[in-house]
C-alpha cells in the first residue's frame, strides 16, 4: 500500500525541527483561520502574518526576509502546494 501523503505534518515537522520550538497543529490552525486570499496581495496583513509566526516560534525574522517573503507571495499565485514549497526555501534559507 502506497504511503499517504501527508504535507501539512511534514511541514510542521521540518518547522519544529528547524526552529527547536513545538508548535502544534492548533497553533498553525489558529493562525491559517485569519488567511483569506486577500491576505496574500495585502502587503500590511503579510507582514502582520509574517509577524505573529515569527512570534509563535520565537524566531526574529530579518527585514529583509519579510521583504522576500512578501514579494515572493504577493508576484505568485499562492495555493497550498506553493506555500509549501516557499515554507520550505524559506526554512533552508541561512
Amino acid at each position: 500500500m502506497p504511503k499517504k501523503n501527508n504535507t501539512s505534518k511534514d511541514v510542521l515537522s521540518t518547522v519544529n525541527q528547524k526552529t527547536g520550538k513545538n508548535i502544534s497543529e492548533k497553533d498553525i490552525q489558529k493562525l491559517a483561520s485569519g488567511v483569506t486570499a486577500s491576505t496574500t496581495q495585502s502587503e500590511a496583513q503579510l507582514r502582520e502574518l509574517i509577524k505573529q509566526v515569527a512570534s509563535l516560534v520565537n524566531v526574529k525574522v530579518e527585514e529583509s526576509t519579510v521583504k522576500d517573503i512578501i514579494h515572493a507571495v504577493k508576484s505568485s499565485n499562492m495555493d497550498g502546494t506553493s506555500m509549501t514549497q516557499l515554507m520550505g526555501a524559506l526554512l533552508n534559507k541561512k
